[in-house]
């Protein structure tokens, strides 16, 4: 296992029914190919060394001898790989028949599991030919010249690396209690399901639902391998069903009803899991009373690690929702936001906010959320209050911008130059305003705040709060200035994602000015406008030139502070990504930036930035205003992120420098 994730593979070979000696061929073949792709456990289908459909035919003693001496075969050619393997047979325990899991490494076998759940509801009665894992008593069985423990008592696996995984087989996952549910609560962070399962209209999607629940229930993943072609069809037929999920997500998935062997191969990202069971405290409770037999798998001297390649797609922008969902889940983001200012109002019996409008991407989102929540509780909208406070830096775009949305959307708009105010403070502090520093700069956002929190006092309404999770988890903004306010309704919303939002709103729900205005916001450059502009009164002071693009900040952001990923896998992640490795394919390096490629280098350097940067902003989040929390990831001091101001960020800049 490397970087936490473990590769999986689901298998489903060419069967020939009661043909041990061409089934355990194709096995074999097909774990030597899985090995050689680094695979680490791969399962294959129900009863594969026999084939599933042999019906009366498992009553034959030759055919449950020609199934063990198989199993032989396949532990002395498979010895020398540390592949874990877990393929299908029936096993004879004194008077007791069972549709076993053996699960096997370097010519041992490690356990078996028997089937608890039997069909009997179908074209194949199991119970005809076999007995569940219940009516079992734990008993000794010898079984290819060994010696093996058999019983009912659930087992894990735990490998080299230390994953453990648990089996069960087909009907099992179908129970009301599936033997998955016991297993993942007394530690199996992957469960493989060894299954036979015949095809008929509308149990494909029914099956693929059951499954992908089964993993999201169980915070697992989850590798499914079902009979295919050669399994008998004199009254089913079995499609080949092989697939891998991970928390309710498919990672692979194989072609139903192909005439051919097939073996969809995945990394399921155990680490992700983990921390997805350690923040979730219904599962852990859930936990107290499942109880496991561990078995240790045997120590590896494999170099996959070393070798280690991720094969998996990577998001680049997790937070963005595919254009499947886009329009569900931004309705879903702005109903959430609307909820949340519409009962601040009603609490407050406010019917006035008060908003600064700088022209840019985020006021612009807020504004908008206002605009929906007073439409939706019948306000009228002139008792939004949009104040454009135009100061040093800023641009006729945005100032146009910003009174054009106003006017086109309805509300009451004010200006009020913060210059001659904050030249004054300036006087007063004795600040030079020739020199563009840091105090230059906050003095304007503080006195803009200002403005706006005694316009509120004087006209009796809530200050709306318009910065955004991106800013917040960078610090990106002016303590006790555009840091504060009443209510912050884009506090959870990160920077990539309210583009679309307002993208979203500008082709859907607006007028046609509003919609032009709208869609040159959205392509103005990111910027806080506290410097001058350029001697073409263009925008100087650019946000991603400083702090870097906020689309690998964004993708930081999520895997830190979802999963607690250190910056080593992070790296690795954003290099996939951003397809780091295309970089060099493109001419010039605004070509791979346009296409969305990084090299390493820019990666590490933006990475360790957004590190220092999270420790040394905590300060700022420690005492947010309330807003509304939208998606999984939030910065929210009393619920979602809680951490010391003054912790120390050695040991992530450190990974970063040896990056």
């Amino acid at each position: 296992m490397k970087y936490g994730f473990i590769t999986v593979a689901s298998a489903v070979p060419a069967v020939r029914v009661a043909d041990t000696d061409y089934n355990v061929a194709e096995i074999e073949r097909m774990i030597r190919l899985a090995d050689q792709q680094n695979v680490e456990i791969i399962c294959f289908p129900e009863l594969c060394i026999t084939g599933y459909t042999c019906q009366d035919l498992f009553r034959e003693q030759l055919l449950l001898e020609k199934a063990e001496e198989g199993l032989m075969q396949l532990l002395s050619n498979t010895r020398q790989l540390d592949i874990i393997s877990v393929v299908g047979m029936p096993v004879q325990a004194g008077g007791l028949l069972l549709n076993v899991a053996v699960v096997m490494q370097k010519g041992a076998i490690l356990g078996l599991v028997p089937k608890t759940y039997l069909p009997n509801y179908n074209e194949f009665y199991e119970k005809r030919w076999f007995a569940s894992a219940q009516d079992l008593q734990p008993t000794e069985i010898y079984l290819a010249g060994s010696p093996i423990e058999l019983s009912a008592v659930p087992k894990l696996f735990q490998t080299a690396s230390g994953v453990k995984f648990g089996v069960e087989i087909c009907e099992d996952v179908w129970a009301p209690i599936p033997p998955s549910n016991n297993l993942a609560l007394a530690g199996a962070e992957v469960v493989l399901n060894l299954s036979a399962s015949d095809e008929l209209i509308g149990k494909h999607a029914y099956l693929r639902s059951l499954l992908a629940q089964q993993s999201a229930r169980t915070i697992s993943g989850y590798v499914y391998s079902s009979s295919g072609f050669g399994e008998s069809t004199q009254d089913v037929v079995y499609g080949g069903n092989a697939m891998v999920f991970e928390n309710g997500i498919v990672l692979a998935e194989g072609e139903r009803f192909s005439f051919e062997p097939q073996m969809q191969v995945a990394q399921v990202d155990v680490e992700r899991l983990r921390a997805e069971r350690r923040s979730n405290t219904t599962f852990i409770n859930a936990q107290r009373h499942a109880r496991a037999q561990v078995v240790s798998c045997l120590h590896v001297t494999s170099t996959a690690d070393q070798n280690f390649r991720l094969t998996r797609a990577v998001d680049p922008h997790p937070f963005i929702p595919n254009d499947e969902d886009m329009q569900g889940t931004c309705e879903e983001i702005l109903n959430i936001q609307v909820a949340g200012l519409a009962k601040r109002l009603v609490h407050t019996n406010s019917k006035r906010v008060i908003i600064g409008i700088s022209g840019g991407l985020d006021s612009t989102l807020a504004l908008l959320v206002c605009v929906r929540t007073f439409d939706k509780l019948g306000y009228d909208r002139k008792g939004i209050v949009g104040v454009t406070m135009p100061g040093f830096g800023t641009s006729d775009r945005t100032h146009e911008n910003a009174v054009s949305l106003m006017q086109s959307l309805g509300i009451t708009s004010m200006e009020i130059s913060i210059a001659k105010a904050v030249m004054q403070h300036f006087e007063d502090i004795g600040q030079d305003p020739n020199v563009h520093d840091v105090t230059y700069e906050n003095a304007q956002a503080r006195e803009r705040t200002q403005l706006l929190m005694d316009l509120s006092n004087k006209m009796g309404g809530l200050v709306i709060g318009t910065g955004d999770l991106s800013e917040l988890a960078l610090g990106w903004a002016t303590y006790n200035g555009d840091h504060m306010s009443m209510y912050g309704v884009n506090a959870s919303v990160p920077k990539t994602l309210i583009q679309y939002l307002v993208l979203y709103i500008a082709n859907n729900h607006v007028d046609a000015v509003s919609r032009a205005t709208l869609l040159d916001i959205v392509d103005t450059p990111i910027s806080p406008e506290l410097t001058p502009a350029d001697a073409e009164g263009n925008i100087q002071q650019k946000t991603e030139d400083l702090v870097g693009p906020y689309e690998l900040h964004d993708f930081f952001l999520y895997y830190f502070l979802r999963f607690g990923f250190r910056p080593s896998k992070i790296f690795m992640l954003a290099k996939a990504a951003f397809h780091t490795d295309a970089v060099s394919s493109y001419a010039t390096q605004a070509d791979a930036l346009a296409a969305g490629c990084y090299d390493a280098a820019t990666i590490k350097k933006w990475l360790t930035t957004f590190c220092r940067r999270f420790f040394s902003q905590q300060f700022k989040r420690s005492c947010l205003p309330d807003g509304p929390k939208v998606g999984s990831v939030s910065l929210s001091p009393r619920g979602d992120w809680r951490m010391p101001s003054d912790a120390a960020s050695t040991a992530w800049l450190q990974e970063c420098e040896e990056l």
